[in-house]
């Protein structure tokens, strides 16, 4: 497993946030945004009075171990009973909160880098919606944390993102000028459209445009991540529940919804013309799967020839295959994906050390066949290195 001899840059790992994360730089007025509770004798976050269920085990601490859930994720194993399929749980990892301990594993596990999100903070945005006051406060706070614990930049190898909101696109340009300031080579967004109190945008309506113009000007990398999209809530509409919760299945959300929050999301960078406007923006799709391109580039291969002039002249697939990476599932055609974007634009990501992603991060590249040598590299190197730097606009 894992037969590369060269080090690789993974494009999706994770820290398990420390139970302060969100409380820490909290200030005294707004103390009560994130609380923690003893609920039926556990511990629970409850996120702007309500109990935060996007994770069931928000302390981390025991832990599922590191792609307890492979075989159910290839489809080899049925997850009727999703807890006996974690198996066993485990003390945390002090690599899992700490860098230069996960530096040390890195280099255990033949890591040049990797790109390191959160695990709680991708869920938290959804809570929030009804104040971008507090959303603004909220992860300010969470941002400072993780530059504390973290920093956006650990010698170069761990490039930590700062979560960005632009339920407030005032506070969206200002967040983001901090963590320039400090350093950061990648910012973390979800997935869907922009949403606050009584209005829903795209990500690339005008309004937007300043925050993109410091991205293109920056030469950053933006990254967008699953995690609670607010996609649930058109599930209420077939009888389903709205409420996002980690590892709870409907089959009816999955079948219908599992791609729709990024092939929508990418869609409206493309066809509201983020990329003509700011061609040096970078965004890269992470633990999102990529079986949505094939379909994505067929609808815009189609827009485009029945009316080119919606799209100011410029191709929407060129667009698709300049603009835009992918970090796919292992389990999806990973050919399909290389034959729609180019080896290029796909990297390759461990979701480490998440129970659904890979025990050993390097084994991604037993699911790489019919990619040549050089292709190998580009996906479990060269593409994702080149996005850990900023590029000069």
């Amino acid at each position: 497993m894992g037969t590369v001899d060269f080090d690789v840059f993974d494009s999706d790992n994770h820290y398990y946030e420390a139970t302060d994360a969100f409380t820490r730089h909290l200030p005294a007025s707004h103390r009560k945004l994130v609380q923690w509770a003893e609920i039926d004798g556990k511990p629970r976050m409850v996120v702007a009075g309500r109990v935060f269920k996007f994770i069931p085990n928000p302390t981390f601490d025991p832990v599922a171990r590191p792609g307890a859930l492979d075989d159910y994720f290839r489809g080899k194993r049925a997850g009727d009973d999703i807890r006996a399929a974690f198996g066993a749980l485990e003390p945390i990892n002090p690599a899992y909160r700490e860098p230069a301990a996960r530096v040390a594993l890195m280099d255990e596990q033949g890591m040049a880098g990797c790109f390191l999100f959160p695990t709680l903070g991708v869920g938290v945005e959804e809570a929030l919606l009804h104040d971008p006051v507090a959303a603004d406060v909220v992860f300010h706070a969470f941002n400072e944390w993780m530059h504390d614990d973290w920093t956006f930049n650990y010698r170069d190898r761990i490039f930590a993102a700062p979560y960005i909101s632009l339920i407030d696109p005032d506070a969206a340009v200002r967040e983001l000028e901090w963590a320039l300031e400090r350093g950061t080579h990648v910012v973390v967004m979800r997935s869907g459209p922009v949403r606050g109190p009584n209005f829903s945008r795209s990500p690339g309506d005008a309004m937007y445009d300043p925050f993109w113009a410091r991205v293109n000007e920056s030469g950053i990398l933006v990254a967008y991540h699953s995690g609670d999209s607010g996609y649930h809530r058109y599930a209420e509409d077939w009888g389903s529940s709205g409420e996002m919760e980690a590892f709870r299945y409907d089959p009816f959300r999955n079948v219908t919804g599992g791609h729709r929050p990024i092939y929508d999301t990418v869609a409206a960078l493309i066809c509201h013309g983020v990329f003509n406007r700011f061609p040096n923006a970078r965004v890269a799709t992470i633990e999102s799967g990529s079986d949505w391109v094939p379909l994505l580039a067929r609808a815009l291969k189609k827009a485009y020839a029945q009316v080119p002039a919606a799209f100011g002249g410029v191709s929407p697939i060129e667009q698709l295959r300049t603009n835009v990476w992918v970090s796919p599932y292992y389990e999806d055609d990973l050919q399909e994906l290389r034959d729609h974007l180019g080896a290029e634009h796909v990297i390759f990501g461990s979701d480490y050390p998440h129970a659904e992603g890979l025990a050993d991060p390097k084994a991604f590249v037993d699911d790489l066949d019919g990619f040549s040598d050089t292709e190998i590299r580009l996906v479990m190197r060269e593409n994702a290195l080149a996005l850990s730097q900023p590029r000069p606009s």
